[in-house]
């Protein structure tokens, strides 16, 4: 199993001033730095990927998704900008040699609306429509895209792993699969073990492994040894990361909810959450 750490836990957005955090993740011992693509224009790229390699670290590529990255919008300027994201983030992920490119794509976080099912499906059928071109593109650039349900309170469209599992099949297409966060599935989810086994290891294409709270791992409510168990059942080998927010910007308070600190300091829950992934995942 590889361990690793959003750069959302210490800065939003993540940019060229940011890569010193390069050098602290891989002296806190995690194997992988997962980068958050939040103004692709902010990061030197090429610079970045020369770090990762001097440190040994692996890199995984994440998305975020604000009003304007919504490809199953009712505007179809929306809907472009949002394939346009998309497709520059799995450009990304193949030049930074990342497996996985992860997040919402199929909606903007923090869309929360009561609407009639004649709307829901044709938001569902525009979002098909974009995810069979990002599959395409997925596919050359060697990428796998990672649906990630996220609760009810971040968005109406896809909250569990049925929802998502249902999305993925009907695109129908191996380089789109299912990313799941246990902060999500806790809210959403009747129990994150079976949630699991059901997705399985050939849909299942990255883990967050976040707590209740969305503070450090091992602190909260969620069931880490039912999730253990799962993940060993399906043979599940993949990345376990933590992603959660410790300087927040506005728009990432307004669409997670987050109001207040999670933990001491951002360095604390990223020390103790991998001591805990270490001793539990371990074991």
């Amino acid at each position: 199993m590889l361990f690793g750490v959003s750069t959302f836990l210490w800065v939003s957005p993540f940019n060229t001033n940011s890569f010193d955090l390069v050098y602290k993740i891989k002296e806190m011992g995690f194997d992988i730095i997962e980068v958050a693509v939040e103004q692709k224009d902010l990061v030197d790229w090429a610079k970045l990927k020369n770090l990762v390699k001097q440190t040994g670290l692996q890199v995984t590529i994440s998305g975020a998704f604000g009003p304007e990255r919504d490809i199953s919008n009712t505007d179809p300027i929306i809907r472009e900008k949002g394939l346009q994201y998309i497709k520059e983030c799995i450009e990304i992920a193949k030049f930074m040699e990342s497996p996985i490119f992860g997040g919402p794509v199929y909606s903007s976080v923090g869309k929360t609306r009561f609407i009639s099912d004649d709307q829901k499906k044709r938001e569902r059928d525009w979002c098909i429509e974009n995810l069979l071109k990002v599959s395409k593109i997925a596919d050359d650039c060697g990428i796998i895209v990672g649906v990630e349900p996220l609760n009810r309170f971040e968005t109406d469209m896809i909250n569990t792993a049925d929802q998502a599992l249902s999305l993925v099949k009907e695109v129908n297409h191996p380089n789109i699969k299912v990313s799941l966060d246990t902060f999500h599935c806790n809210i959403e989810e009747k129990s994150i073990p079976d949630t699991i086994r059901k997705v399985g290891k050939e849909l299942l294409c990255h883990i967050q492994a976040n707590e209740s709270d969305r503070g450090t791992p091992g602190t909260g409510n969620v069931d880490w040894i039912g999730i253990k168990q799962a993940l060993d059942d399906i043979g599940y080998d993949k990345a376990i990361v933590i992603e959660t927010f410790g300087a927040v910007s506005e728009e990432i308070a307004k669409a997670a909810s987050i109001w207040r600190p999670l933990a001491n300091s951002s360095d604390e829950l990223a020390i103790d959450g991998l001591a805990f992934y270490k001793k539990l995942f371990n074991s």
